[in-house]
């Protein structure tokens, strides 16, 4: 059976590894870092890809322990009035919950999946990919410290700063900076509006959502996810363009202060958080095509996008079903690589585009424009219809608009194998010290 090589161990690389495992296609992950532990704060998962979840036996009672199903979706303005607020997962009628999670546990607990249904074997740590070289119908993974490993196919799912894509694309500029800076923490706190409710607020270039990530203890209070954002035309963040910077909230609280309401209090939420990190809000511009004969990209490293939607993981999620789909189809080929990226890389480029305009943040702009964000009734500014029509296309371009996604066979069929081509074993690739 060929055997498929994955860069990168983050959510993406973990659930394509997975997926290789549910249709019979030996993998092993390569991981930059020597140990893993939980990293980062909160993050939402859309149904569509907590479909593909559940069909990896990622149940909704194991996603329960990492997070919460999110029943409620707002956007709100300045003032305090809603602008759009509709339910979400179940609530809505869809097939599949919307869950919002802590990234970290939820990064642990898909290794863990891994260790066991594949072995220990099948992840690599410490094993920064730096390259690739191929030959015939094989290629080579390339590490930094000399080592390499031959598979026939290699999925680079290295993120934002891929050794492989820029192997790919050796000219391609360093990532666009947003012009914004994201804090990010996580703060036991009651949650507002409701139990399971996002809530994204602003006026002008600041902006703030906030989520539960866990469900309410005995004390009543929740882990609720914030993502701040402030316009900035310069800011050191910028130039390290890294992730997950702890910072002292001290230093950006004060950019919030007139936030300090009835309903919620943004400062003392951000200051009643155990850690606080400090992101540069980057993308990179989309790229023709995600594929290089028999190396392809997956997750960020395909398409690093803006967070305005809450698709950079869910995305991941998806590439990986839909790869692993291809495979079963076209078997671990380039033909294979060639389906996967002729279905994913131009509409995906077209989502990176839209979420540059701010995806569904984008009306609290026309708002701005349309009131100056000061309004007693939304109706008179934005009508129903309009707000409904705004949130739809935002929908169909994500992925999970209700009707469709309910309606759709499942991407990866129960039982689904790739056929083993006759006389190929499956022992692990050796890692030759070079």
């Amino acid at each position: 059976m060929p055997r498929v090589l994955i860069a990168g161990g983050g959510i993406g690389g973990l659930v394509t590894a997975l997926t290789m495992h549910q249709i019979g296609v030996p993998c092993t992950v390569f991981e930059t870092v020597r140990e893993l532990r939980p990293k980062g704060v909160g993050l939402n998962l859309q149904p569509n890809a907590v479909r593909e979840l559940y069909d990896l036996g990622v149940a909704g009672a194991t996603l329960n322990s990492v997070g919460v199903p999110l029943q409620e979706w707002s956007l709100v303005a300045r003032n305090g009035q809603v602008i759009v607020s509709e339910p979400r997962g179940l609530v809505a009628g869809y097939r599949w919950p919307q869950f919002s999670v802590d990234r970290g546990l939820l990064h642990m607990l898909l290794y863990h999946l891994v260790v066991r249904r594949l072995g220990a074997e099948a992840v690599v740590l410490g094993a920064r990919a730096r390259g690739y070289r191929q030959s015939g119908r094989q290629v080579t993974l390339l590490l930094e410290d000399g080592r390499e490993a031959t598979g026939d196919v290699l999925i680079g799912a290295d993120g934002i700063h891929s050794a492989i894509r820029a192997q790919m694309y050796p000219d391609q500029p360093p990532p666009n900076w947003g012009g914004a800076v994201l804090w990010r923490g996580v703060t036991r706190a009651k949650p507002l509006r409701g139990r399971s409710t996002f809530i994204g607020m602003g006026e002008g270039d600041k902006r703030i959502a906030v989520f539960p990530i866990s469900h309410l203890g005995s004390d009543g209070l929740a882990r609720i996810n914030w993502i701040g954002g402030l316009r900035i035309d310069d800011h050191a963040a910028r130039r390290h363009s890294s992730w997950f910077n702890p910072v002292d909230a001290a230093g950006f609280v004060p950019q919030f202060a007139d936030w300090a309401l009835d309903w919620i209090d943004v400062p003392a939420l951000m200051r009643g958080a155990d850690a606080v990190y400090e992101n540069p809000l980057l993308d990179r511009d989309p790229v023709p095509t995600w594929r290089d004969g028999r190396v392809v990209l997956l997750g960020d490293a395909a398409h690093p996008m803006f967070p305005a939607g809450s698709n950079g993981a869910s995305q991941a999620i998806i590439d990986a079903r839909v790869l692993g789909a291809a495979m079963v189809e076209r078997g671990v080929t380039a033909r294979a690589l060639h389906q996967y990226d002729d279905q994913l890389c131009g509409p995906v480029a077209a989502l990176v585009m839209r979420n540059r305009n701010e995806g569904p943040f984008e009306l609290l702009r026309i708002v701005e424009a349309r009131c100056g964000g000061d309004f007693d009734s939304i109706d008179a500014v934005i009508p129903k219809a309009e707000r409904d029509e705004f949130m739809a296309r935002y929908k169909i371009a994500s992925g999970f608009a209700r009707e469709v996604l309910n309606a759709s066979p499942p991407l990866i069929a129960p039982g689904a194998q790739v056929a083993a081509r006759p006389g190929r074993g499956h022992p692990p690739p050796p890692l030759v010290a070079q």
